[in-house]
């Protein structure tokens, strides 16, 4: 990521000429501004043992994240401000696709391009789901699920490093590129990767796939373009900001069915802690006779 000069990445919304000022701070390790926090983490195969200690002083890395957001977010609004990147609504980017010859480039990684994409366009991720498992990566999915990835259910993802070799072989440098993401902040990402590979006639969609009504944009998926984003224990109890907007519009028929689900969240926990009983007391019955 720091070679390729772009801040880690997460969920974030851009704003047409003022992109804000947002910065995530890291899931991987935990930081503490006082003091220096020590995070530890061992795990054993079959045939070796693999013990590491991870140390990060949290004013310098917190530091660092937020100068290299500020860096990335003076490059994306130069862009945008010389008009090398042009900006599109959703609902102007549907406009686009069908009365042009205009191609829609989704970069979304596959866990949210499955639940939604925009009929008749091309799908090359520049991030993606991290699918090695060597210790690293292995302690930096583990740590990122239990910082809030059971929650949102945003998986580890990584750069693809074939991103543009990948685009190059479809698409020559002279076609007109409409770039999407879920929320707006990798599609941006890429439009600087494509402007510096010599693509000059790029277009950016403002606040992502998120941000279009069901009529802007030809929806092929078995979801909204809005839901194509959550996943995690929010999503199964309907706690995302996305679903609460659904359900104040569809009332409380659909407020019923997460009602529902999160009744029976209670009863499975309840029973399992009533099981977990039964079988200390049996085991203790076990040992007593």
């Amino acid at each position: 990521m720091e070679a390729l000069g772009l801040p880690t990445l997460n969920n974030l919304t851009i704003s047409n000429h003022n992109l804000h000022k947002q910065t995530s701070r890291t899931r991987d390790l935990l930081f503490s501004k006082q003091s220096l926090l020590k995070l530890k983490h061992s795990y054993r195969t079959q045939q070796q043992n693999f013990s590491f200690q991870v140390r990060a002083e949290g004013g310098d890395e917190e530091t660092k994240q937020v100068k290299e957001m500020a860096a990335a977010r003076k490059r994306w609004e130069s862009l945008i401000r010389d008009e090398k990147v042009k900006v599109l609504t959703p609902r102007e980017a549907g406009y686009a696709i069908q009365l042009t010859n205009k191609t829609l480039l989704d970069v979304r990684p596959s866990v949210e391009h499955k639940k939604a994409w925009v009929k008749g366009s091309s799908w090359i991720p520049i991030f993606d789901i991290d699918s090695t498992f060597d210790a690293g990566t292995t302690f930096k999915k583990i740590t990122s699920f239990m910082m809030g990835g059971w929650w949102s259910g945003v998986p580890t993802l990584s750069y693809d490093n074939q991103f543009i070799p990948k685009v190059e072989q479809k698409f020559a440098k002279d076609t007109d590129l409409i770039v999407a993401c879920q929320k707006g902040l990798r599609s941006l990402a890429a439009c600087e990767q494509l402007y510096n590979a010599g693509y000059r006639n790029l277009f950016w969609i403002q606040g992502g796939l998120e941000a279009a009504e069901e009529e802007d944009l030809e929806r092929e998926g078995p979801q909204p373009f809005k839901f194509a984003g959550i996943g995690g224990v929010s999503e199964f109890l309907g706690w995302t900001d996305q679903q609460r907007a659904a359900a104040a519009k569809e009332g409380w028929a659909y407020r019923l069915v997460f009602s529902i689900r999160l009744v029976v969240l209670f009863l499975v926990a309840d029973g399992l802690f009533i099981g977990a009983q039964q079988v200390a007391r049996y085991l203790q019955d076990v040992r007593s006779h």
